[in-house]
């Protein structure tokens, strides 16, 4: 099946670590991926196993610009006359990293009020947690702290990534902008969230940003599947004969004789 699929694009090819946006309000400032993870992908031991999908959920106030965030980099489109997203909307994008191929799915959930209801139930077993806001309202920042609580509801806080991204960076005057990231900062630490200030318009910081999505949910992925496979080489078999059984039983001493 891996072989009908079409080939990944040369621009989602990410072959190191993607530096943070700002190591102020960050989950990882580290210069590169885990060894053990490099290690794993570099001795081709990745075989088809589950990390090789991860879901990430998208949620804010209602036109903050989630819809037109995820369009910017999965479709490289920016449409300026606004729709609602009416309940989930759904987007797959296909890396490769460190040489393995690797999804985002992407579920872009509804941020008006009679719809939460309907979104909060696709909520469940993300990877990682986008909470948007606009950088042009305050108000919409207010709200992050509640959209995270109630997506944190459906899932483990400590087997998901947290990201916390201002958009409409175009929209935000000089004084404005610097005042709105001093808040976000300040939530993000709280939270324990990494921060990103991006542009759907202009697309400014908007493939980093996934990119670093991307690279931080496979690196997770990874390293769970080494914990449950007790730290051996991803790929590695081990078989259990009748052999193998005979040649770990205890031997029976010989009786004394008289």
């Amino acid at each position: 099946m891996r072989n009908m699929l079409p080939p990944v694009k040369k621009d989602r090819i990410i072959a190191q670590l993607p530096q943070c946006f700002t190591p102020n309000a960050a989950l990882h400032t580290k210069e590169s991926f885990h060894t053990q993870v490099t290690s794993a992908c570099h001795g081709q031991k990745t075989g088809p196993v589950g990390f090789n999908i991860a879901k990430v959920i998208v949620v804010g106030d209602v036109a903050v610009g989630k819809t037109c965030l995820i369009s910017r980099f999965c479709k490289d489109m920016f449409d300026k006359n606004y729709k609602a997203t009416i309940g989930v909307d759904f987007e797959m994008e296909r890396f490769e990293v460190l040489g393995v191929p690797f999804s985002l799915q992407l579920w872009d959930t509804a941020g008006q009020e009679r719809f939460k209801c309907i979104a909060s139930t696709y909520y469940r077993g993300a990877q990682a947690i986008i909470v948007v806001f606009d950088l042009s309202s305050v108000g919409s920042l207010i709200h992050a702290r509640q959209w995270l609580e109630d997506a944190m509801k459906e899932n483990d806080p400590s087997s998901v990534l947290l990201f916390l991204v201002g958009t409409k960076k175009d929209l935000s005057s000089p004084d404005q902008l610097e005042y709105m990231e001093q808040e976000a900062i300040r939530l993000s630490e709280e939270i324990k969230a990494e921060y990103w200030a991006v542009s759907a318009k202009s697309g400014d910081g908007v493939k980093d940003f996934f990119f670093r999505v991307a690279s931080l949910t496979f690196e997770a992925n990874v390293l769970a599947e080494l914990e449950r496979s007790g730290c051996r080489q991803i790929g590695d078999i081990i078989r259990i004969t009748d052999s193998t059984e005979e040649q770990h039983k205890p031997t029976k001493k010989k009786a004394n004789c008289c």
